[in-house]
């Protein structure tokens, strides 16, 4: 385990490496392969943003859409493969959820393959309604060909 005094969370949007940003969600995310780094810009400009950086370099990155009001979206949660196993992923989602602009949130979603022991130590669970929601879902909305 890293020294947390050598991690740095930032909720400024000039913080976010968008070169790292986007070849992480374009090339190596199983939710939006081959997004268009036009839409990796637009998503971050209309989302509150959190960037985990180590030794200079942007590591990690979640973002959460919403209203800022009353609804949240926890999206693009990642930490670079290199740096995985830090305890990073943690301190990102415990970041957002400790923002003034989130606490206040009557519900914040998420959808997750393969992390739900970690979004479940911060309180996330199955929806409680699930015959309530509904969904658009196009996977492979960003593949060419």
């Amino acid at each position: 385990m890293m020294a947390m005094d050598e991690l740095r969370i930032s909720d400024d949007p000039a913080d976010v490496d968008l070169d790292v940003v986007h070849a992480f969600l374009s090339g190596q995310a199983y939710w939006s392969p081959g997004i268009p780094r036009a839409l990796v810009e637009k998503a971050v400009a209309n989302s509150l943003c959190f960037s985990a950086w180590l030794d200079g370099r942007q590591v990690g990155f979640a973002r959460i859409a919403g209203d800022r009001a009353t609804f949240g979206y926890l999206a693009d949660v990642f930490v670079l493969p290199d740096y995985r196993g830090r305890g990073i992923a943690r301190a990102l989602v415990a970041a957002a959820m400790a923002h003034p602009e989130v606490r206040g949130l009557r519900r914040i979603m998420l959808a997750t393959r393969d992390a739900h022991a970690l979004y479940a130590s911060f309180g996330f669970g199955p929806p409680s309604r699930p015959e309530n929601l509904m969904e658009i879902h196009r996977p492979d909305l960003y593949r060419k060909g």
